[in-house]
Parts: structure tokens; C-alpha cells; sequence
């Protein structure tokens, strides 16, 4: 039997990112693997059929395949002292986090790779509805807070954090110019927040992170 969860992960997906800083966040020691996504792991697609990250193979044989799932696992198993999940479960939040993982995501992946869709409606106006969908409703919620914890983060912050950041790598000059000063500032946080810099450490194959 593993002595540690292992994360099958990538680094540089948004799912797989808050999955990772949740289990850092909730101090829960795992073994990630990372995964190339032109050769994903046998005993990965053995456990998850689905072929997508995250995937955390609990040390009893459970399988969790939703980065959410993950999420919400990793605080349960130390109670979540600090509250980082029940924060996240107001209904604003949990509105919000609807809103990055439905409209928002739907149209994020129409405006950074626009050749993988055959769509009528170009890059912009994707882009546009992006920031309708989700970005205004957040910039609301935190021009009276600082983050969508309250005065400290919680598993809503890190469930929504890794799209915004996509989102806005994606043309850094015009999101810099949105008048969404509020977003702004709270990504900036994130950025370069320690939870962050440890989360997208490069692992070379497997390795215990704690």
C-alpha cells in the first residue's frame, strides 16, 4: 500500500495548479507525477480512463478524477482548521466558482486556441464575453474584499485563480488596460504568493512534495 497520495499532474493546467496548491495549502504530503500529455502514464489511464489531469490516487485505491474532488478531500483530512474550504461555500462563491468552470472556460478556450473550434464568433468577441461572464462579477466582489475568503483566501481563490491567471496570459498588454483594478490586484497577489511558487515547482518525474 503507498505510504502517500499520488497526483498525476501538469504543470502548467489550471485544474491540475489548484489541486496542487489545495493539498500544499492543507499541508498534505503527496508523490507527483508529471505527466507528458503525448505519452500520458499507463497506470494513470488504468485509474482514470478519462486521460485528463489531476488524478490523485489515495492510498486505499480511491481515485479522485475532479480537481474540486481534490480540493475539497485535501482540507477534509485535517478539518480544515482555517476554513479554507467552507469559505468557499457561500453561494457567492460557489456562484463565482460556476461561472470560471462553465461560461467562463468555454469561452477562455475560444480565445486562446480559436483553431481548435470551429466557431462563427471570433477570438474578441470570446474574449469579451469572458470578462462579462466572470471578471466584472469577481472585480465586484473584491472592490470590498481582498480576497474571496474574506481578508484571507480560500479554496475559492485557488479554484479560480489559475484560470484568471491563463486568461490573462494571454494578451498581458490588453488585460492590463481592463479598468478592473480590483482583479488585478488580487492576481498580482497570487502571482506572487509562496503557495503559488511552491505549486509550480518543475518536478522530474515523480517526487514526494510537502
Amino acid at each position: 500500500m503507498a505510504l502517500t497520495p499520488l497526483l498525476y499532474t501538469y504543470r502548467r493546467c489550471p485544474y491540475a495548479m489548484r489541486a496542487r496548491m489545495a493539498l500544499l495549502q492543507a499541508g498534505i504530503a503527496f508523490e507527483a507525477h508529471e505527466i507528458t500529455l503525448r505519452d500520458k502514464p499507463a497506470a494513470m489511464l488504468a485509474s482514470s480512463p478519462k486521460g485528463t489531469v489531476p488524478v490523485l490516487l489515495l492510498c486505499d485505491g480511491t481515485v479522485l478524477e475532479q480537481s474540486l474532488d481534490i480540493m475539497r478531500w485535501a482540507f477534509a483530512q485535517t478539518g480544515d482548521p482555517d476554513l479554507w474550504w467552507a469559505r468557499s461555500q457561500t453561494a457567492e462563491n460557489r456562484e463565482l466558482q460556476a461561472l470560471c468552470d462553465g461560461p467562463f472556460k468555454h469561452h477562455l478556450d475560444r480565445y486562446k486556441y480559436p483553431q481548435r473550434f470551429d466557431d462563427a464568433a471570433g477570438p474578441g468577441q470570446h474574449r469579451t464575453e469572458a470578462v462579462r461572464q466572470l471578471l466584472e462579477p469577481l472585480n465586484s466582489v473584491l472592490q470590498v474584499q481582498d480576497q474571496l475568503g474574506g481578508a484571507t483566501g480560500c479554496a475559492a481563490d485557488l479554484g479560480i485563480f489559475p484560470f484568471v491567471r491563463q486568461f490573462a496570459a494571454v494578451d498581458p498588454h490588453w488585460f492590463e488596460a481592463l479598468p478592473l483594478a480590483p482583479l488585478k490586484r488580487w492576481l498580482a497577489l497570487w502571482l506572487a504568493h509562496p503557495l503559488f511558487e511552491r505549486a509550480m515547482r518543475k518536478q522530474s518525474g515523480s517526487g514526494v512534495v510537502q
